[in-house]
């Protein structure tokens, strides 16, 4: 199974407020960017709970009918009507042995602890990470740390009238 991630971060590393806030973040994603595109290629999504909180949150659902699976080991919050969400729990590697064992070709990868943990166990393969023009000072770092470095190949960097900045890397090792 494929795993990638696509995920915007203010300037100074950070995908989200300490308190989980996005609101730094472009409204509704600002300009086209690539995420159309992107969600097209994949099967469904892996995310943690948190990050299923926080969308919850926002006026529509934005995964459509993609299959989401949330990491928790606690019970989750009602889905809204029309998505499909399953809750899992356990290591990184369990949950993408399962989730290629269901016919999950291309997995959607987020949320800051569940990056990491697929980061750490050699499970992802594409990081597209956007750059939004602002610097929060603190917040929830997209890359906590780690036991070796993770060596990444560059495929492309794009820039957006907005001052997003875009770049995409394959992960080589």
């Amino acid at each position: 199974m494929k795993a990638s991630v696509f995920v915007g971060i203010s300037i100074d590393g950070f995908m989200a407020r300490a308190n989980g806030a996005l609101d730094f973040l472009p409204p509704d994603g600002g300009e086209p960017h690539g995420y159309e595109e992107f969600m097209a290629t994949v099967d469904a999504l892996v995310i943690g709970r948190k990050t299923y909180e926080t969308v919850l949150g926002f006026d529509t659902w934005p995964y459509g009918e993609k299959r989401v699976f949330v990491l928790s080991t606690h019970p989750l919050a009602t889905a809204p009507s029309g998505a499909t969400v399953e809750r899992m729990s356990g290591p990184a590697e369990d949950v993408a042995s399962d989730l290629a064992a269901r016919g999950i070709g291309h997995a959607y990868v987020d949320g800051g602890i569940t990056i990491q943990g697929f980061l750490r166990a050699g499970l992802i393969q594409r990081l597209i990470i956007t750059r939004v023009p602002v610097l929060i000072g603190t917040g929830i770092a997209l890359f906590g740390a780690l036991a070796h470095d993770i060596a990444l190949r560059h495929i492309a960097t794009r820039q957006y009238a907005s001052g997003l900045v875009q770049s995409e890397y394959e992960v080589v090792g």
